[in-house]
């Protein structure tokens, strides 16, 4: 049976990452990179399929998780009637891309426990079996391309195309292990003294904490966006600085259900956010590195411009399925790629404009944005009008969403702010007007006066959570009677439970089908609408009831089912710590400059009403 995703601790290095277990399994792990092959797989189908397990041989004993303060460090306290260890798991830090270790060190705290380990290698997703040999320090395993050294002083014994060991640790002991992959071509490389890489760890984690910038007078909160800010670092590929969405793929949207998709590649529809997330939390050069991956990746003609890519700006992502793994709670089909890469979705060049634009306001270089505003807006100019998938990627039938039709407003309107403000050149009055054609357009078939609301698409009676994000973006001002309506119209039609959907999936055909749980960031963007408009205590409220739903760890999935009480989706899901860090600063009052305005209500556009 699956583990409930509340039971997985995030470890990572900024090239990899893995889940481990309350149990002591590490369940998910690609080597080398986010989107490799894994190499345990158990968590989309069972021990067979890939893991590494260690804990004490007492199946009654008792377990928690915790990290070491401020760090990516975890550690797994396990109690049994004769003692307590403490398994302490974390990838060192690498700078070699093919280079990734992971390293668990079995401590004993009292009393004496036996304790057992099962490593359980499977490369390619559960299924290749390696070809593995002893060594005097532990094992070698390889299979194809990859292959991986397993060091430790405890003896090993092959048992049914698996390894097994089993040994007592007592009071002040410690017994280290180390996974260290390589490609199978090379030579494996030397392990360092694990002691010392854990020292080295902490302080570094530690180090990087020290830069945040959101303020200690609310201790949950302030936790809270530290460990939402360490989460989004492990999401991030530290070579090219690119931050996929979770490190996870085809985690159903609904236990059972087929909504299962690969999460482990870079959407643009997270760009801005991502940006506002790390600047305003003091996380300069992380919002730098990120926005020139931005700028390459989208490098090339602006017909080509894809709403997600690659690690490193990869455009290839085609979409198959594995028959093999049976899926999380057997929740099938499971997926590799995502097919989603070659729609159409026109709020990306809303959220690239976005980008470029709030990142001059912090003082980053242009790095040729203007270059890219001319070449880009004159292509948008001529599709704007176009139907498309939306930024939930539905499968169904392409339309005119009113949130893209916004997101295309906010790319001409960017771009006339980085010339007015910044001097950047451009065809700003061409620019100025198409922005004003855009807001009429909006304004004039996006809202239905009949519910008093914006609707998802052209046409439609129903809504979207992506429309709580008109007053940030500075569309309308947060008082406008019509973002008023839109944001009543969204509590009565997707707010379930005290949670937001993204839409309904019985009013909609998204191509997709099945239900899904409620989106944890729309339910953010909410709190974010509630203190826009003045419902400051309603904003906090339902702030601290999302902070509730993270597990002990302070980690959130995508999304929420709240009949089954559980997290659900890729997880942890970078989309939703952006929710969390962004909300939290705007409920501290700390906005950038954009935000600033369109809390305000600044100048705006005419509109058709």
């Amino acid at each position: 049976m699956s583990k409930p995703l509340e039971d997985y601790g995030l470890i990572g290095n900024m090239i990899s990452a893995a889940l481990v277990g309350r149990d002591g399994s590490i369940d998910w792990l690609c080597l080398p990179r986010f989107d490799s092959p894994a190499c345990f797989a158990a968590l989309l189908g069972d021990h067979t399929n890939g893991c590494w397990r260690i804990a004490p041989k007492d199946a009654s004993h008792s377990s928690k998780q915790s990290y070491i303060s401020r760090t990516a460090v975890l550690e797994t306290r396990f109690e049994t009637g004769t003692g307590v260890v403490v398994v302490t798991d974390f990838m060192p830090l690498s700078h070699d891309e093919e280079r990734v270790d992971v390293v668990r060190m079995v401590r004993g705290e009292r009393g004496e426990v036996a304790m057992e380990m099962e490593l359980v290698l499977r490369f390619n997703y559960g299924q290749a079996v390696p070809w593995v040999r002893h060594r005097d320090y532990g094992l070698s395993a390889v299979a194809g391309p990859d292959a991986v050294e397993l060091h430790t002083r405890v003896p090993l014994e092959g048992r049914d195309m698996t390894t097994v060991s089993a040994f007592t640790v007592r009071e002040g002991e410690t017994v280290p292990f180390t996974l260290s992959y390589h490609p199978s071509h090379k030579d494996p490389h030397f392990v360092p003294d694990r002691n010392e890489s854990l020292m080295r760890t902490v302080r570094w984690w530690r180090n990087w904490v020290d830069h945040c910038t959101f303020p200690e007078e609310n201790p949950k909160w302030h936790d809270a966006v530290v460990r939402s800010l360490i989460t989004l670092k492990l999401l991030t590929y530290a070579p090219t600085g690119g931050i996929v969405a979770a490190p996870t793929t085809s985690l159903p949207e609904a236990i059972g259900g087929s909504r299962n998709w690969d999460y482990r590649y870079c959407w643009l529809r997270d760009s801005a956010l991502t940006l506002y997330a790390l600047v305003n939390s003091g996380y300069r050069d992380e919002a730098e590195a990120w926005r020139e991956w931005v700028l390459r990746a989208t490098a090339g003609h602006p017909k080509q411009i894809q709403i997600m890519y690659g690690i490193a700006g990869e455009r290839w992502l085609n979409e198959s399925e594995i028959p093999w793994l049976p899926g999380y709670a057997g929740s099938k089909p499971v997926r590799v790629g995502n097919g989603a890469a070659d729609q159409l979705q026109l709020d990306v060049y809303g959220e690239v404009a976005d980008t470029l634009y709030v990142a001059r306001q912090i003082g980053l270089g242009p790095l040729d944005g203007g270059k890219f505003n001319l070449v880009v807006l004159n292509h948008l100019e001529t599709i704007w009008q176009s139907l498309g998938n939306g930024i939930w990627e539905m499968r169904g039938p392409k339309r005119a969403f009113t949130h893209s039709r916004v997101m295309c407003w906010a790319a001409f309107d960017r771009a006339v702010k980085l010339a007015d403000e910044f001097g950047v050149e451009g065809n700003v009055e061409r620019w100025r007007s198409v922005r004003d054609t855009i807001h009429d357009d909006v304004c004039k078939n996006g809202f239905d006066a009949s519910i008093n609301s914006f609707t998802q698409y052209y046409g439609g009676r129903s809504v979207d959570a992506s429309l709580l994000l008109m007053p940030q973006l500075g569309f309308l001002p947060p008082d406008d009677p019509r973002i008023l309506g839109t944001v009543k119209a969204i509590e009565d039609q997707l707010l379930h439970d005290g949670l937001v959907l993204r839409y309904r999936t019985d009013d909609v055909d998204d191509g997709v089908g099945g239900k899904e749980g409620a989106f944890l960031a729309c339910s953010f963007w909410l709190a974010d609408a509630y203190a826009l408009v003045g419902r400051k205590e309603e904003a906090a409220a339902l702030f601290d009831h999302l902070l509730s739903l993270r597990n002990n760890l302070g980690l959130l999935a995508e999304e929420y089912d709240t009949i089954g009480k559980r997290l659900v989706g890729n997880y942890p899901q970078g989309f939703s710590h952006l929710g969390l860090i962004n909300t939290a600063n705007t409920l501290a009052g700390r906005h950038l400059a954009a935000h600033q305005r369109a809390a305000a209500g600044g100048p705006q556009p005419r509109d058709a009403h």
